[in-house]
């Protein structure tokens, strides 16, 4: 949302309270450029994505070890690729339609979502295919991986 059409939304919700709008100017966000480049923003505080539609394929991993170790592996992908900044969000699907998960992905070319999707066990062995979109959202997505940390407790020591 741009500024301005915060301000005037903010103007609106305070209206009623007796707020003018000088004060509803000082309550909006002040813009961060350094937070803005940081995360690749564009001058609408937004960034191109690749957003990532897993779905269980035809050809599921039969239960056992092996599948086991399939998700292990996807989730150890997962993490990777976070820590590289490359997934900025990531989460399963209700499976409905045989949608089984979703990742957004902070790269702009399908062609590199392509390869980095390619590198997951899931994907790799079979048991879902990913179906590729460009997306362009909100660049704050990827400040969701930091924010995450705070929220997980630590894992115990094994």
């Amino acid at each position: 949302m741009t500024s301005w059409l915060r301000v005037l939304a903010l103007g609106l919700l305070l209206a009623g309270s007796g707020v003018g709008a000088e004060e509803a100017r000082q309550a909006a966000p002040a813009y961060d450029p350094e937070l803005a480049a940081r995360t690749g923003a564009d001058a609408r505080g937004m960034r191109s994505y690749v957003l990532v539609i897993l779905k269980s394929s035809s050809t599921p991993v039969p239960k056992g070890e092996a599948r086991d170790a399939m998700f292990r592996g996807h989730f150890a992908n997962m993490e990777r690729l976070a820590k590289e900044g490359k997934l900025v969000l990531a989460g399963p699907l209700d499976g409905v339609d045989g949608w089984r998960g979703l990742f957004v992905l902070a790269v702009d070319d399908l062609d590199e979502a392509r390869a980095l999707v390619a590198t997951d066990p899931v994907v790799a062995q079979g048991e879902m295919v990913p179906e590729l979109h460009k997306y362009y959202g909100s660049a704050a997505l990827m400040l969701i991986n930091e924010l995450h940390a705070k929220l997980q407790p630590p894992k115990p020591a094994e």
